[in-house]
C-alpha cells in the first residue's frame, strides 16, 4: 500500500505513536469507542450499522521496523438469517494484528540507503505517516474475516417451507399432503372426462332415451 495522503488527526481511526518515540520496546495501551464506518462487514449479508458503537482495544508496541498494533474489536452486527429470512443480531469480536512501518526504514529498522525498487512489497506494507497511521482498513478486513458468510438466527433453523414459504420454526407440524407426480396427469385427464360427460347430460333432449328404446 502506498504512504497514507494527509491523515487527519481528528479522524477517530487515525491513531498518533509519538508517545513511543521510536523506542523499540516501547508500549501504549489505548481504549477508545468510535462510530461504525459506513459499510462495515459483509454488504448485503450481515454487518455493523453505520454509526454504532464500536468499542476499541489497542497495543501499541514500537518495534525496530515500525509500530506493532494488536487489538480486539467489539460491536453489534444485524444481518438476515439465509434459510427463514429473519432479522437477526449476533454480538461481534474481531481480533486483529498489523505492522505499521516506518517509511524510511528497511526491514531491519535500518534508514534506507536508496528508494526501493520492489513495488510489490510497498503494496503489502501499512506506513506510518508522521507517526500516524489510520486503522480503519486493518478493521474492515478483521470484522469481514470475523462475520459468518451465511448467518443464521439458530444453527437448527429449518428455514421456509418451499410449497408456501411458511416459517417453519413457528410451525414444526407444518406439511402439505404430497401428490405423486406419476399421477397427476391422470388425475387431471379424469377430471377433464368427468367434466365432459357432465356437459353432455346437461345437453341432452327429453324424450329421446324412451324413442330409440321403441
Amino acid at each position: 500500500m502506498a504512504l497514507n495522503a494527509r491523515l487527519d488527526h481528528r479522524n477517530p481511526l487515525v491513531f498518533d505513536t509519538h508517545e513511543l518515540g521510536r523506542r523499540p520496546g516501547a508500549l501504549q495501551r489505548l481504549n477508545r469507542t468510535i462510530d461504525a464506518p459506513q459499510d462495515l462487514g459483509i454488504q448485503g449479508v450481515i454487518g455493523v450499522p453505520e454509526g454504532a458503537p464500536v468499542e476499541l482495544d489497542l497495543r501499541l508496541e514500537s518495534v525496530m521496523e515500525g509500530v506493532l498494533v494488536t487489538g480486539t474489536a467489539r460491536a453489534s452486527a444485524k444481518g438476515e438469517c439465509v434459510r427463514c429470512l429473519e432479522p437477526l443480531e449476533q454480538v461481534l469480536e474481531a481480533g486483529f494484528q498489523e505492522m505499521f512501518s516506518y517509511p524510511d526504514a528497511d526491514d531491519r529498522g535500518r534508514p534506507k540507503a536508496e528508494p526501493a525498487d520492489d513495488a510489490e512489497d510497498d503494496e503489502d506494507t501499512l506506513f506510518l505517516e508522521d507517526g500516524l497511521f489510520d486503522l480503519e482498513p486493518v478493521l474492515r478486513d478483521a470484522v469481514v474475516l470475523a462475520l459468518p458468510m451465511q448467518p443464521v438466527c439458530q444453527d437448527d433453523c429449518p428455514g421456509l417451507c418451499s410449497e408456501c414459504g411458511a416459517r417453519l420454526a413457528d410451525d414444526p407440524e407444518h406439511q402439505h399432503d404430497a401428490v405423486d407426480i406419476r399421477w397427476a396427469a391422470l388425475q387431471g385427464l379424469a377430471g377433464s372426462l368427468e367434466d365432459g360427460e357432465k356437459d353432455e347430460l346437461s345437453g341432452a333432449e327429453p324424450g329421446v332415451d324412451e324413442k330409440q328404446e321403441k
